[in-house]
């Protein structure tokens, strides 16, 4: 069984799916994985017809702690330390920082066709829907206390209160130290050092702690939300879910505190980009609007899912990688097809779509297209007409053109040199004039045994290439050097066979047959 069917099965009663982010900077995509599991439970239980709502929380109340190396710094800086919602937007269209990010993630979303309710913590703040658990916990510090010690092995002096008021003297929140509590009113101090990256202006004062004065901090604040908005399932990742870490602080706080039982919980792993865990206010890696104007939206949602949620996701959007993935998703597609039975080999397929239906396609290779892409004056349309086995239905042109210009956004921001198809088709490349001898004996068989094929088709293209290696018991490595060499000026390149496919039978012929005159011409020189 999938993995969402499986906890969509052992639910009981309502079910609240909860996830969150705080907006410090561009999300990336690997916030997504989380976003997509969570989506993924909800359909789950819907599929099991189990009552359920899907809610996404935004931290908004967080303290700015950096300001994004592509903002400006100047600018910033002197917010450090406020509520992000305190802090202005970086461009015109939202109202403030958290919005501006949140709203670049929120678009996503609908690409993705991912539809929670969204909710900002500002709101359960200053509308007093947190107030009685403010209160609860301030008068149950002791306990707050006892949790972080016996939990974390963190320990909280005897008057240490779980709050952060937002000072009134400065407007910072990551300064301040709640210090008591007299049952209306928190006594606080914006401590000069209690941060190492912003400075506490050292105001101190009684204040009330209700209706938005201030927060919890966010460990306390996660259990308090779950109670708030009812959650009763929500994961987290692996860099919360260690032994001790913050997801069993606020697990134990809510039996201690609250007697009640905290949410479902299973770990999730990172998505790494070049091996690389991405941090939002650091802008390391892609982010998710950057990876959405790349990848189709059920290919990206078939990455996120194509794993098991504890797996490790590297994500690396060079050739390999990207190519793979349109041909693991396509070979989904055509099982489905040949078989319309949702297997659990399916399933990923199934979750990855955008409805509650699997639309079958004839899948247009991704790969191809990238080649096509780079072959001068063609017509790509034309080309994946004549190439499709059947005729094109229009859901089918859809595809094509989907894949048509993620294939050309990759080429645009993600292919390197190596990975770039440059023809030669007016000059012979200058490094295919340096060929061995039997590199040169190859060539010129091979386009003596090209002159007899009769359909000029990638795959037997592919198979007279291999053939002649063996023919000539040339090294496969050594014979695709030197064909490479010919046509691209470099040492790799795509399946060989495509790349002919796409070229005039009479212009490769000779093509082969002027390399081998230009070698063989320059050894007479030599001698």
């Amino acid at each position: 069984m999938f993995w969402a069917d499986k906890i969509a099965a052992d639910a009981q009663g309502y079910q609240v799916v909860n996830d969150s982010k705080t907006p410090s900077g561009r999300v990336h995509v690997g916030s997504l994985r989380g976003v997509v599991i969570h989506d993924v439970i909800y359909r789950a239980l819907k599929h099991a017809r189990k009552p359920v709502k899907f809610l996404y929380g935004v931290d908004d109340y967080d303290a700015l702690d950096t300001v994004p190396k592509y903002l400006e710094q100047e600018t910033f800086a002197p917010y450090l330390g406020f509520p992000i919602c305190n802090v202005p937007s970086p461009a015109e269209g939202a109202s403030d920082y958290a919005k501006y990010f949140i709203g670049e993630f929120f678009e996503v979303f609908e690409y993705l066709g991912i539809k929670p309710e969204t909710y900002f913590l500002r709101d359960l703040y200053r509308s007093g829907k947190l107030n009685s658990h403010i209160d609860t916990f301030l008068k149950n510090a002791h306990l707050v206390r006892q949790v972080y010690k016996e939990v974390s092995k963190a320990d909280r002096p005897n008057n240490w209160y779980p709050f952060q008021v937002v000072c009134e003297n400065c407007g910072k929140i990551a300064t301040t130290v709640t210090t008591d509590y007299n049952g209306s009113e928190v006594f606080y101090t914006c401590n000069p050092d209690a941060t190492n990256y912003t400075k506490g202006c050292g105001h101190s004062g009684w204040v009330s702690p209700f209706n938005g004065n201030g927060k919890l901090p966010w460990k306390v604040e996660w259990v308090a939300k779950w109670d708030v908005v009812g959650v009763t399932i929500e994961m987290a990742g692996k860099d919360h879910s260690q032994k001790g870490g913050s997801r069993d602080v606020a697990n134990a706080i809510s039996r201690k505190v609250l007697q009640k039982q905290p949410p479902f919980h299973s770990p999730y792993e990172f998505i790494l980009v070049n091996g690389t865990k991405m941090s939002s206010s650091k802008g390391v890696g892609s982010s998710a609007k950057e990876i959405a104007a790349l990848l189709p939206p059920e290919l990206l949602r078939f990455l996120m899912l194509r794993t098991q949620p504890r797996t490790v996701i590297n994500f690396v959007p060079n050739y390999e990688t990207i190519t793979r993935l349109f041909r693991d998703y396509d070979t989904l597609i055509n099982k489905y097809s040949n078989s319309p039975e949702l297997t659990e080999e399916l399933m990923p397929l199934f979750y990855a779509q955008l409805g509650d239906d699997i639309q079958t396609f004839q899948p247009f290779d991704f790969s191809t297209l990238i080649s096509l892409l780079q072959v001068p004056r063609l017509n790509i349309q034309e080309e994946v007409v004549q190439r499709s086995q059947q005729p094109l239905t229009e859901y089918d042109q859809q595809i094509v053109n989907q894949r048509i210009a993620a294939a050309q956004q990759w080429l645009q921001d993600y292919a390197d040199e190596e990975e770039k198809l440059v023809l030669y088709l007016e000059q012979v490349p200058e490094r295919s004039n340096d060929l061995t001898e039997e590199q040169v004996n190859y060539l010129h068989k091979l386009a003596e045994n090209l002159q007899n094929i009769s359909n000029w088709e990638a795959e037997e293209l592919q198979s007279l290439i291999f053939s002649t290696t063996k023919e000539l018991q040339v090294q496969q490595a050594t014979a695709f050097k030197a064909l490479y060499l010919s046509f691209l000026n470099k040492e790799r390149g795509p399946k060989a066979g495509g790349l002919f496919s796409y070229l005039e039978k009479s212009f490769v012929i000779s093509r082969l047959q002027d390399v081998v005159a230009l070698n063989q011409s320059k050894e007479k020189v030599e001698v």
